[in-house]
């Protein structure tokens, strides 16, 4: 019988889908339009999870379609484990969000090649010794180096798989207190504490590279016509660079991942409000969707909420 680990990981190693049929040609960047029709919602049932529980990880999920295309290019993949009793470990999470580029089929085949390639390296090479005997003498993965392979593997992937898509992709790797993120593109990552409401990525687009070089204000990157243009996304080929940090986390910090279909329409100062002012991870992570849906939902829409234990 294979143990737990090996059917976990055979999960990921199927031959990928055939691809889809040709489709008419079309702009890769086109929408469609669905008036008088609701958000088409996708059922995206959180874990249940004991909010009230101090001393384990809480989460909440939410995914839309969006008011406006009739497809979904972002992917959501999570796993976590724990194990209590007599020898304890770190709790353990993975939290991947990837929004694909590239057109209908083309970017949802993109964001899907990247996230499982991204969890089925990271869990090869973490889980068999999260799992192993603590009094062992079992080596211990560095987690930085295996984050960005993870990318790196997945480039690989979506170029050859997805030639002409592309994706982003931002992950967040928590264990115990530390917490390492990966991130090409710009989904982003937060970091929110009881004092702090932090941006833990940096878009790789060109109107921030713009800021950054002092070309443009914030103000005027935000309505800029090519804020939605990057210079770094995973399936362009030899040459990435994966942006990877490693940070310590108070106890009770929360972290969120979403895609620019959040960020984009509702402001961090009105993010950080909702998520303080909900009771609950899944309200909060609701609550924004609605709130980009109601700021006319031009994209699709991906949030996840984690909050480490206190």
């Amino acid at each position: 019988m294979p143990n737990l680990i090996d059917q976990i990981i055979a999960l990921f190693k199927g031959q990928p889908p055939a691809p889809p049929p040709p489709q008419e040609a079309r702009d890769p960047d086109a929408t469609v339009p669905l008036p008088d029709l609701p958000a088409i919602k996708m059922p995206m049932a959180a874990p249940p999870v004991d909010e009230g529980s101090a001393r384990r990880l809480t989460i909440g999920v939410a995914q839309d379609v969006g008011r406006v295309r009739n497809h979904n290019e972002d992917v959501l993949l999570y796993f976590t484990a724990e194990l209590a009793g007599l020898e304890p470990m770190p709790h353990f999470g993975l939290f991947i969000v990837a929004d694909g580029m590239g057109g209908h089929s083309l970017g949802e085949r993109a964001s899907g090649v990247a996230a499982r390639t991204i969890a089925q390296t990271v869990l090869e090479s973490i889980l068999p010794s999260l799992l192993a005997d603590p009094r062992a003498d079992t080596d211990r993965p560095a987690l930085k180096e295996v984050m960005e392979k993870a990318m790196e593997v997945a480039n690989r992937k979506v170029h050859e798989a997805v030639p002409e898509g592309g994706t982003t992709a931002t992950c967040a790797l928590s264990l115990g207190e530390q917490v390492i993120f990966s991130h090409v593109g710009d989904s982003r990552a937060y970091i929110i504490t009881d004092s702090s409401f932090e941006q833990a990525t940096r878009d790789h687009s060109l109107v921030q590279r713009l800021v950054e070089l002092g070309q443009l204000s914030p103000a005027e990157a935000a309505v800029h016509h090519q804020k939605n243009v990057l210079y770094k996304a995973l399936g362009q080929g030899d040459g990435l660079e994966v942006d990877v940090d490693s940070r310590r986390l108070p106890p009770g910090a929360k972290l969120l991942l979403c895609s620019d279909g959040l960020w984009n329409l509702v402001p961090d100062e009105k993010i950080e409000a909702i998520i303080r002012g909900t009771p609950s991870l899944q309200g909060a992570c609701e609550e924004m969707v609605d709130a980009a849906n109601a700021a006319g939902g031009p994209d699709n829409i991906t949030a996840v909420i984690i909050q480490l234990p206190r």
